[in-house]
């Protein structure tokens, strides 16, 4: 209840619910600059209500990753676990999206997570480092990941199910659609090969993704 009270105190200003609804709609990591266009306001005013929104769990801040000169910019985007509330698209759409994907075309949960993989691995390579993508997209979607390395095998413990509602009847397709979902993210980004998905409790969390990064082939 504490959560959505200091939710609903940030939202409470016109300006900062505006702010909050563009990058909602945006559907992608938006600039100070561009938030400055839209509301007409100062860099430092729109800074300030970034900062609350940031306080109040609403939105997530990031360093932008930059090849070329000059300065990063803080990027700001959509908080993955208030994904589903204050009329934002929630998560299950995703996942109701896959799984009718896997109907309409005869496939398996897990089959039609490795091709989503594939997909989602063509667009975002040669961004960062493969295993900091994948952390990455685990973290967008809110299963708070939490990465343990031994050599080349490397553990990811996910501390919270998103998606624990539907987890909780078909344990079996959900698990299975984000094995392979990680499956196809590690082939298509290369360097990475998945082991294993052990699946936990999912309104307790603590499912446990292992992968191992693959050696090099030796030349000749």
């Amino acid at each position: 209840m504490a959560d959505v009270q200091v939710e609903a105190h940030a939202l409470g200003d016109p300006t900062r619910y505006r702010i909050f609804g563009y990058i909602v709609d945006a559907g992608r990591s938006v600039g100070v600059a561009e938030l400055t266009d839209f509301v007409g306001l100062n860099h430092n005013a729109v800074r300030q209500h970034l900062a609350v929104l940031k306080q109040a769990g609403l939105v997530v801040e990031t360093l932008e990753r930059r090849e070329r000169p000059g300065r990063p910019r803080l990027l700001y985007r959509l908080h993955p676990e208030v994904a589903g509330t204050w009329g934002t698209p929630g998560a299950y759409s995703w996942l109701a999206g896959l799984l009718s994907e896997a109907v309409r075309r005869g496939l398996g949960a897990r089959q039609v997570g490795r091709q989503h993989g594939h997909r989602r691995a063509a667009e975002v390579s040669g961004t960062a480092e493969p295993l900091e993508l994948i952390e990455g997209e685990m973290v967008g979607r809110g299963f708070r990941p939490e990465r343990v390395e031994r050599g080349a095998r490397v553990d990811f413990v996910l501390a919270r199910c998103p998606f624990a509602e539907v987890a909780k009847s078909d344990p079996e397709t959900v698990c299975q659609l984000h094995l392979g979902l990680a499956e196809g993210l590690a082939e298509g980004l290369g360097g990475l090969s998945v082991e294993r998905l052990v699946a936990r409790d999912a309104e307790r969390g603590g499912c446990r993704l292992v992968l191992r990064r693959e050696r090099p082939a030796r030349a000749g």
